[in-house]
């Protein structure tokens, strides 16, 4: 009894945060209510209450989830065995396709100012490799690419990587009738003849 209970609150949160996933790319954060999140999933507003303590509890777990995507991809490239250029060749375009494989949300956050998308988002901050998970995988591959490089440089070319790469996701989002031959091609153009010259 207990377990089912269990699992009927965590589809609930699970329903609410789909909904909350969906106002977002359609309506961007400030355009986010416990009011909307509500008539989407045709429940009243008191509800949402049972399962979330307000709306900032909600827009972090969709930042998290977001964010966990995008770690867990780059993390998993940081960790295999690969000469450390493969390595960044291969975290790039990680980076790209998960955030390719989630447009909407990934736009809206990236676009955001509010002070709870920055807090998942912010990157370019001097410091922001030690405490950025995504950012601190990819300092650790250019380490072992530019050895003679100190932190903050290394940190500097990171960042640059991230602003760079983020272009290119912004234009393969609006361009979406790319066909799928072409939109490769950019991909590893890209990481080729940037990334790995940054």
């Amino acid at each position: 009894m207990y377990k089912r209970r269990e699992r009927e609150i965590e589809a609930m949160r699970e329903l609410i945060i789909s909904a909350a996933k969906e106002i977002i790319a359609k309506e961007g954060f400030d355009n986010l209510s416990i009011r909307k999140i509500a008539n989407k999933i045709e429940y009243s507003p008191a509800i949402i209450y049972h399962y979330f303590k307000d709306k900032d509890e909600i827009m972090n777990q969709v930042m998290r989830n977001g964010y966990m995507r995008i770690i867990s991809a780059i993390t998993k490239s940081a960790d295999e065995d690969l000469k450390p250029s493969d390595k960044l060749k291969r975290i790039s375009r990680d980076y790209i396709e998960e955030a390719l494989s989630m447009p909407d949300e990934f736009l809206a956050a990236q676009l955001n100012q509010s002070p709870y998308a920055l807090k998942h988002t912010s990157s370019l901050y001097r410091g922001a490799s030690k405490e950025k998970p995504a950012l601190t995988a990819l300092c650790k591959c250019l380490k072992e690419i530019y050895t003679n490089l100190d932190d903050e440089q290394i940190e500097l070319k990171s960042q640059m990587i991230v602003v760079s790469t983020f272009g290119l996701i912004v234009k393969l989002v609006i361009e979406k009738d790319l066909d799928e031959e072409q939109r490769q091609r950019l991909i590893e153009t890209f990481i080729e003849e940037v990334v790995c010259k940054i």
